[in-house]
This record gives structure tokens, sequence and C-alpha cells, in this order.
């Protein structure tokens, strides 16, 4: 049966290598929420300026469009930033498969180290600007970031395929 599993949490939480080694766990397609940005989102989130509510909705409708048709086929796993309720809410409007969320928790200090020595579109500057806006899910896996990747993963296939 298909199955959605959310990677969500701030930028630098490692969204993106923990989805893609879970995706590959549960052999599943991955889909990088990074990678439906329009590229206006990208050079404003290069310049400094956080993205408005207005400026995410064609990305959230993007990711959501994905994870219609992946809750029709044989599911994902999707990372996505997806900080407040109503962005989840509309993530999962209408799926037609079952919904995990896995909030990947971390604090601001911890992702600030990691954020400064990566690659990225997403500047240090706007971190405190996603901490501000962040809703933590009450209905989510709460996964502490400071574990090993490896154990992150097995803590989380214990869960997903019991």
């Amino acid at each position: 049966m298909a199955k959605i599993v959310f990677v969500i949490g701030v930028s630098g939480s490692g969204k993106s290598t923990i989805g893609r080694l879970l995706a590959r766990q549960l052999d599943v397609p991955f889909l990088d929420g990074d990678d439906f940005h329009p590229l206006v989102n990208i050079e404003k989130m290069k310049s400094g300026e956080p993205l408005s509510d207005s400026d995410r909705l064609p990305w959230l409708k993007s990711i959501h469009q994905s994870a219609l048709l992946a809750s029709q086929q044989d599911g994902a796993v999707i990372a996505c930033s997806a900080l407040k309720i109503k962005y989840r809410n509309m993530l999962t409007q209408d799926l037609s498969a079952p919904v995990t969320w896995t909030y990947l928790k971390g604090t601001p200090q911890l992702i600030a180290d990691r954020m400064s020595n990566r690659r990225h579109f997403m500047p240090l500057q706007l971190l405190k600007s996603q901490y501000d806006i962040l809703e933590e899910p009450q209905n989510a896996i709460v996964v502490d970031i400071r574990q090993e990747i490896d154990d992150i993963i097995s803590h989380l296939m214990s869960i997903l395929i019991p």
C-alpha cells in the first residue's frame, strides 16, 4: 500500500539527507522540496529576504500535486520545510494514501553550525525567520537531529515498518 512520508523541519535540519536515505530503505521515490521552488523564490532567499505565504503558495501547490500523484502510485518520501500547520494541511489535502510526518528537530545553534558548513541557496541569516514562523507538529514522529544519521534511519524504519 502506498504511503507518503513527509520529512519536515527548518532549513539545515537534514531533510534531504534523511529523506533520500529513508526513501531508499522504503524503496519509494524521493521528492526534494527544494526542487519545486520557482526561481524567483530561490533568488529572493539568496538575497536574504524571507518568503511570504504568497511566495510559498505556488511551491506548496506544486509539491501537493506531486504528493497526490505519488499517493495514487507507490508512495514517496517528501522533504519539505512545511513550517506551518496550514502548509501541512494544504500538502495533505485529498491524498489517497496514509501520511506520516517526520519532524527533524534541532536547536537554532546546531542548525546554524550545520548551515555554516554547507553550500545551499538558503543563507544562514534566514534561519531566525524560519524559527519565527515554525509551528511544531503535534502529530509527527519527532527526531532529535543530534543523533547519528544511521540511528535516525533505523529508528524511523522501526516505526514505519514495525
